[in-house]
């Protein structure tokens, strides 16, 4: 595990957090959907346009949070010259691209 992991911080706007929390609790709806269509007996294709629809959100949420921790964290960390945040951003890429 990241020894970066709970040692940082991010201090995000109210505005931010709010967004946020909107998407990560609608993409639990979603997930929450797709349980009961699985309890349903719904149609494995069904199931699976909404884990896609999932993934997307996912995706999505990801990105709009990898950006503002490059403008943010990133540029901050290398103001102050904390090298170790190339390392970070070099895992997170690679996470990224699996």
């Amino acid at each position: 595990m990241d020894n970066n992991c709970c040692s940082k911080k991010t201090k995000r706007s109210d505005e931010e957090k709010k967004l946020i929390i909107s998407r990560l609790n609608r993409i639990n709806g979603q997930v929450n959907g797709i349980i009961k269509m699985v309890e349903n007996d719904a149609y494995c294709n069904d199931v699976l346009i909404q884990l896609s629809a999932v993934k997307n959100a996912v995706k999505s949420l990801s990105s709009h949070v990898l950006e503002n921790h490059l403008y943010m964290c990133v540029t901050r960390d290398l103001e102050n010259g904390e090298l170790d945040t190339i390392d970070e951003l070099i895992s997170l890429f690679k996470r990224f691209n699996q």
